[in-house]
């Protein structure tokens, strides 16, 4: 089914200092067509076609034009009428695409657990048209490299292990997130990368992992009081620590490599180039890259996301260092699901159900270094947060934001000519199109993000609370999510390490 996103927001990175002394910087700004009335360019042709047809008509008839107010009126009222804060007429065209994949049956996944077909394990929904590969790295290992069939991308994963801001001079903040900021614009300026995601997984600590690493490290010579402390505190453990998994997949398209690379060998060959030189930058970003994630553990992250009960048995089977070559446990058919159900707003699936948000506006202030660390800290539920960056070149970055100071102008324009005053909001909404103009004129870079948060519980039961606490978690952060309805499969995949930008996908169907 076509997945529906809200308006992406451009973002920028630039230091000041309030006179709290608090280190701010530029944030987020949402995207705003030249429409009238907060509606895009299509919407307000509509409305302007529904004013000028019954002058048309009267220019006929009295009668005529009567006859074409009514339907006009109904159709300008529907175009311009907003469901917090989205056009009715999406929530419409949402609704008429559910129940025509309700009726189809695309919303529900029955996996053969007895089977020879080859696609009685197949991925669900927008996954289905990806595989796993494990390709060389160069240096003598192999990583895992998933790539979309139907479109030829190739998406890479690395395995990262980030330093908290709190911990370290404000001075270093700075200098992590300006450079984090010249690593996303230099992507830009690469024509293979097409996007990347930053995923933060956290779950609570299943407590396998922990036994197994001190059980091979007791001294079986040990006093038996030393050994009983030991015990005790690995049967406690799990309740106050929690798993916390950072990747940054990024996402690659070999077409577009200057050289024609046809055979997929010599695309995996070209990614792999590419890696070597982000890594050693990602480096000065405040991060540590760990390893690029091996195909089993690509798999792994998979069929916990879909069977979270079985998180302790896939760390078991990652720590042993089975590999896909050698036959493991986890490959790419088996990490789907056995069963899968897509309802309007949420998704169940073997022994989890999951809720997925997108953010429907970014803080509007200067944010700070920890702006979204509530949102990504450890909670009581199992929860993926995914900001997915699609880097612009510096000519179409220069084209996009001399079109929205444009189309600031325009309605500041039209405020004028109407004889009403601006509001604050749309104020400071035209001095901030300004300035990342001004910014991106001086060499700064710009990129389109968006954000995608999914939680997932074991107890049906508990659905209710996971919402509540994840929606808090974003008020705090000052982030306002809306939940995808109609689209959770998607949201779901969104936040797993196999390069689906909901964006792209919705843009399949008319390719």
């Amino acid at each position: 089914m076509t997945a529906t996103t809200e308006p992406s927001t451009t973002t920028r990175a630039r230091a000041a200092t309030d006179p709290n002394g608090i280190r701010t910087y530029g944030g987020w700004r949402r995207t705003r067509g030249i429409g009238l009335f907060g509606l895009g360019a299509t919407a307000t042709l509509v409305v302007l076609a529904c004013a000028v047809v019954p002058l048309l008509g009267l220019a006929v008839s009295v009668r005529a034009g009567l006859v074409l107010a009514v339907p006009c009126a109904l159709v300008a009222t529907v175009t311009c009428l907003r469901v917090d804060g989205v056009p009715f007429s999406h929530l419409v065209v949402r609704r008429c695409q559910w129940r025509w994949a309700v009726a189809r049956g695309y919303t529900s996944l029955r996996a053969g657990v007895v089977s020879e077909h080859p696609s009685a394990w197949q991925l669900p929904g927008v996954l289905a048209s990806t595989e796993l590969l494990s390709v060389e790295d160069g240096r003598g290992g192999r990583f895992g490299l998933v790539r979309d069939r139907s479109s030829g991308l190739l998406t890479a994963t690395l395995r990262c292990a980030s330093t908290s801001t709190w911990l370290v001079d404000g001075a270093d903040a700075d200098a992590w997130v300006a450079n984090w900021h010249s690593w996303l614009a230099s992507r830009g300026f690469d024509p293979l990368v097409r996007w990347v995601a930053v995923t933060v997984d956290t779950a609570p600590e299943p407590g396998s992992t922990l036994a197994r690493n001190v059980t091979q490290r007791l001294d079986a010579d040990a006093p038996a009081d030393a050994r009983d402390l030991m015990a005790e505190l690995v049967a406690r453990s799990p309740s106050a620590s929690a798993d916390v998994d950072t990747r940054v997949s990024i996402t690659f398209d070999p077409s577009r490599a200057g050289d024609r690379l046809e055979d997929l060998a010599d695309q995996a060959a070209e990614v792999s180039r590419s890696l070597a030189g982000m890594e050693s930058a990602l480096g000065e970003c405040g991060v540590t890259v760990l390893a690029r994630c091996t195909a089993t553990e690509l798999a792994g992250c998979v069929r916990v996301a879909f069977d979270p009960a079985s998180r302790g048995d896939v760390e078991s089977v990652i720590g042993t260092g089975t590999t896909v070559e050698e036959g493991g446990p986890l490959s790419w058919e088996t990490a789907g699901p056995v069963a899968a159900e897509e309802a309007w707003d949420h998704y169940r699936h073997d022994s989890g159900t999951s809720v997925s948000w997108s953010w429907h506006e970014a803080p509007r202030q200067q944010v700070t270094s920890n702006v979204l660390v509530r949102l990504m800290s450890p909670s009581r539920y199992p929860k993926r947060v995914t900001m997915l960056y699609k880097p612009m070149s510096a000519g179409s970055a220069a084209r996009m934001l001399e079109g929205q100071v444009n189309a600031a102008e325009f309605r500041e324009a039209y405020r004028r000519s109407q004889g009403r005053d601006a509001t604050a909001r749309d104020q400071a909404d035209h001095e901030r199109a300004l300035a990342a103009a001004r910014e991106e004129a001086m060499g700064a870079g710009v990129v389109v993000m968006s954000l995608y948060v999914t939680v997932t519980v074991t107890d049906l039961d508990e659905l209710p609370a996971a919402v509540a606490d994840l929606e808090s978690r974003a008020d705090q952060s000052k982030v306002q999510v809306r939940r995808l309805f109609g689209a959770q499969s998607v949201g779901f995949a969104t936040t797993l390490p196999a390069g689906i930008y909901p964006p792209f996908v919705a843009g399949r169907s008319t390719r």
